[in-house]
C-alpha cells in the first residue's frame, strides 16, 4: 500500500488506494465440498486400508498382482490424505498449514498420483505376461520380483517429484477485511506448464496407451476358444469308462481360465475408471494452457477434484464387486473383528462361570469328605 501526495501545495490530502474484499466461497460450495470430501475420503481410506490388510494377512492373497494392488492402495491413501482432507479446511478459510505444509502436501499429492499411475501400468504388464506368455510368467511374475519392481517405482517417483519442493510457495494477499494465504506456484504459468505436460504424458497418456495395446492382446488370447477344451472333450469320448476322473481333470483348466478372466476384467475396469475420472482435470490443464485468462469455474474445479478423489476411493469397491477372493477376504476380515470382540466378552463370561463352578465343586468335595469322616468314626 503506497501513499501519494497532491502536487498542489494548497491542497494537503493523501490518496489511499481502496482495497477490495477478500473472495469467499459461497455457502453451497462449502457444504458440497465438505460433504463430498468427507464421504469420499472416509470410504476411500477405510477401503484401501482393508485392501492392504487382507493381502498382508492372508498367504493365499499374496500374489504378484495383489502386490501391485497394495502399492496402488497405499498411493491412493496418500492422495486422499494429502489432497482430499486439506481441501476441507482450504475451502472454508485460507491456507493454514504454512510453508512447510504447502511444500510437503504438494509433494505427497504428486507422489501418490504418479505412483498410482505407475502401479496400474505395472499390473497391466504383469497380466499380459501371465496370460500371453504363461511359460515365462512362472519365472517373471513372482511375488519377490513384484516387490522389487514396486520398490523401484516408489524410489523413481519419489526422486522425480522432488522438483515440487522448489516450485511451490505460500503467497499472502491483503484485502480490506483480512489476509488470505494461498499455497501456489512460485514460478510463472508459462514455466510450470511444460511440467504439467510432462506429467500428462508420462503418467496419463503413456499408461493408457500401454493398457490399450496390452489389454487388446490379452482379450484376443483370453476370450477365444481355448484349444485345450477340444482335447479334453476327445479324451472324455475315448475313455468313457473313467468318466469321473476325466471330468475332474477337465474342470481344473476351466476353473483356472475363469479365474484369469475374472481378474483381468477387474483390472481392466480399474484402468477404465482411472482414465475416465482423471479426464476432466487433465483436459482442464490442456485447455488452460491455450487460454488466457484460464478457465477457472468454481463448480467445474470442484467436479474435477471430486473425480480425482473418487478415483482413489473406488478401487476397493471394484475389487469387492468383481473378485470373489477379495469379497471373501473382506468378509473374513470383518468377521475376525466381530469374533475378536465377542471373544473378549466370552472370555470374561467363561472366567466368571469357571469361578462359580470351582467354588461349587470345592464345597461339594468338602461335604463328601465330612460324610466320609462321619462314616469312619461312627460306632458299629
Amino acid at each position: 500500500m503506497s501513499n501519494s501526495t497532491s502536487a498542489d501545495p494548497n491542497i494537503n490530502s493523501t490518496i489511499i488506494p481502496t482495497l477490495s474484499s477478500k473472495p469467499e466461497n459461497s455457502l453451497e460450495v462449502q457444504l458440497v465440498t465438505i460433504s463430498l470430501s468427507l464421504l469420499i475420503c472416509g470410504v476411500g481410506i477405510a477401503g484401501n486400508i482393508m485392501v492392504v490388510l487382507v493381502v498382508i494377512q492372508s498367504k493365499h492373497m499374496m500374489t504378484a498382482t495383489n502386490c501391485y494392488l497394495v502399492s496402488l492402495a497405499v498411493a491412493d491413501l496418500t492422495v486422499l490424505m494429502a489432497a482430499g482432507l486439506p481441501n476441507i479446511s482450504e475451502v472454508t478459510s485460507s491456507w493454514i498449514y504454512g510453508y512447510t505444509g504447502c511444500v510437503c502436501i504438494t509433494y505427497l499429492q504428486y507422489l501418490g498420483i504418479n505412483v498410482s499411475s505407475c502401479s496400474i501400468t505395472a499390473f497391466t504388464i504383469e497380466r499380459y505376461i501371465a496370460i500371453c506368455h504363461s511359460i515365462k510368467a512362472k519365472l517373471i511374475c513372482t511375488v519377490s520380483r513384484a516387490k522389487k519392481i514396486i520398490a523401484c517405482v516408489w524410489i523413481f517417483t519419489a526422486i522425480y517429484c522432488i522438483m515440487w519442493f522448489f516450485l511451490v510457495d505460500t503467497e499472502e494477499t491483503v484485502y480490506s477485511n483480512g489476509v488470505v494465504v494461498r499455497c501456489g506456484y512460485r514460478v510463472s504459468r508459462s514455466l510450470f506448464m511444460p511440467i504439467y505436460f510432462m506429467d500428462f504424458t508420462l503418467f496419463y497418456v503413456v499408461p493408457l496407451l500401454v493398457a490399450l495395446v496390452l489389454y487388446s492382446l490379452i482379450a484376443r488370447i483370453l476370450f477365444q476358444d481355448p484349444p485345450s477344451s477340444n482335447i479334453s472333450n476327445q479324451r472324455f469320448t475315448i475313455h468313457q469308462g473313467r468318466r469321473q476322473n476325466s471330468l475332474k481333470v477337465n474342470c481344473k483348466p476351466n476353473r483356472a481360465a475363469s479365474s484369469r478372466k475374472q481378474v483381468t476384467q477387474m483390472l481392466a475396469v480399474v484402468v477404465v475408471v482411472f482414465a475416465l475420472l482423471w479426464l476432466p482435470y487433465r483436459t482442464l490443464v490442456v485447455v488452460n494452457s491455450l487460454l488466457d485468462p484460464p478457465y477457472l469455474d468454481t463448480w467445474f474445479l470442484l467436479f474435477s477434484r471430486m473425480c480425482i478423489y473418487t478415483n482413489s476411493a473406488v478401487n476397493p469397491i471394484i475389487y469387492n464387486a468383481m473378485s470373489q477372493k477379495f469379497r471373501a477376504a473382506f468378509k473374513r476380515l470383518c468377521d475376525c473383528k466381530n469374533r475378536s470382540d465377542q471373544g473378549r466378552a466370552g472370555t470374561h463370561t467363561v472366567t466368571v462361570y469357571y469361578g462359580v463352578i470351582k467354588e461349587l465343586s470345592s464345597e461339594n468335595s468338602m461335604k463328601k469328605q465330612d460324610n466320609t469322616n462321619t462314616d469312619t468314626f461312627s460306632p458299629a
